[in-house]
């Protein structure tokens, strides 16, 4: 196979994707691509339009094999390439009692890929299937129950989930200058979304209630003011970009060596993901942002290389700003804050309880919440320390973490709305 991007489908079949490590089962939740659960966090698959988009040269190291199941007893399987040529064209059948199919199986060898037609098919449909791949998925609540069905184990499959659309287009770069803006909060990427209190989570029924919206898009000239005290990271004066469609993105000399705050915004609905690329120029193997959310806002980190301007890969389906600032320019978390998305925080108080209301995904009203820390006591530059995990959790929560005292970074990563709350120790 040639390791380009390709679109996988099966006409009107609706088609998933299992990643696989060496033993031939996923390693977690986010391994499993389908339309509830559309991108895999290395950005390599996604699930567009009742199709698979699969990046082959963009696939973890640690990915030994896709397969493409599915939810039919059969299907016309087709891969094409960017120049719309049809690399792969077969017709599967799974038997005649198949409710699922494995469609095909893309798999490394000698150094690239290859892949093998499918055919094995399960009576017990979907669920069947990625349970032989090592996902548990529970059994259904009784139809009177509204909202999503729960589902435990290694992947969750959702009952159904609204399709993403998007067309993607070109771009061009502008200035920007720091300054002051009444009403608006200081350092945040975007307007807080209005809500007076905690966000309201899932209710006893299951039923989700809709997130709260952002802000408007934001402008080029945003301001923004260094949080006092903050010592970790360069400072430097904002580099801005906007512009529409896949881009990709240079720094200029005026940012120095360390980590610097990341912000994105794009408008409309669809895909947007935010990669870093090395001394080849092939995307590093974290993204920096990997995200569906409609009306996007979000904040991440980024390390410039030492020696090399950082340069960066945008995948962006609408108009998008793009903004790289000193870490000092991150919102800082006191009080009750409010977010929408991703967001990369400063925290400098001590030792705190906080509370998390995150309402869930506006696609399925599921979602992922994580809280990655980072403590930089004493640091001023380099790179960043070893990351603790405070939160990973799927689905709408109200919960309680314990942050240790700062200063800290805190890295949200969230496909919702949410609100935090912080009470320091005494």
């Amino acid at each position: 196979m040639p390791s380009v991007t390709l679109r996988v489908g099966a006409g009107d079949v609706e088609v998933s994707a299992l990643l696989l490590g060496a033993d031939g089962r996923v390693r977690g939740d986010a391994d499993m691509v389908f339309e509830g659960q559309p991108v895999h966090p290395s950005g390599a698959v996604r699930h567009e339009e009742a199709s698979l988009v699969v990046e082959l040269g963009a696939v973890e190291a640690a990915v030994e094999r896709i397969v493409v199941a599915g939810s039919a007893g059969g299907g016309a399987l087709s891969a094409v390439a960017p120049d719309g040529e049809a690399v792969v064209a077969c017709t599967v059948t799974g038997g005649p009692d198949a409710l699922a199919v494995v469609l095909a199986e893309f798999f490394r060898e000698s150094g690239g890929w290859k892949v093998a037609e499918g055919g094995r098919g399960y009576a017990s449909g979907l669920a069947g299937l990625v349970t032989a791949y090592g996902v548990d998925v529970a059994e259904e609540e009784p139809a009177a129950v509204a909202g999503p069905v729960p589902l435990t184990g290694v992947a969750k499959v959702p009952v159904q989930a609204p399709p993403v659309a998007g067309a993607p287009a070109a771009r061009g770069p502008v200035g920007a200058q720091p300054g002051a803006t009444a009403g608006e909060p200081v350092g945040a990427l975007f307007a807080p979304p209005a809500v007076g209190g905690p966000l309201p989570v899932a209710a006893a029924a299951g039923q989700v209630a809709a997130p709260a919206p952002p802000g408007p898009f934001p402008p080029a000239d945003r301001p923004y003011e260094l949080v006092e005290g903050w010592e970790f990271g360069p400072v430097f004066e904002p580099f801005v970009v906007e512009g529409r469609g896949n881009d990709v993105i240079q720094l200029d000399d005026r940012v120095g060596d360390g980590p610097v705050l990341v912000e994105v915004a794009q408008e409309g609905r669809g895909y947007l993901g935010l990669f870093t690329l090395d001394r080849r120029n092939r995307d590093e193997t974290d993204f920096l942002l990997n995200d569906l959310l409609p009306e996007f806002r979000g904040s991440t980190f980024a390390q410039v290389p030492k020696g090399r301007p950082l340069r960066m890969r945008l995948a962006a389906d609408h108009r998008w700003i793009l903004r790289v600032k000193p870490l000092a320019a991150a919102r800082r978390l006191e009080g009750t804050l409010h977010g929408y998305g991703p967001e990369l925080l400063v925290y400098r108080g001590g030792g705190a309880d906080l509370r998390v209301d995150f309402q869930g995904s506006p696609e399925d009203g599921r979602g992922y919440a994580g809280i990655q820390s980072y403590g930089v006591e004493g640091r001023t530059g380099g790179r960043l320390p070893a990351m603790d995990l405070l939160l990973n959790e799927i689905g709408p929560l109200r919960q309680t973490v314990p942050v240790p005292r700062g200063p800290q970074l805190l890295h949200l990563r969230a496909e919702g709305a949410w609100t935090f709350t912080v009470q320091e120790l005494d």
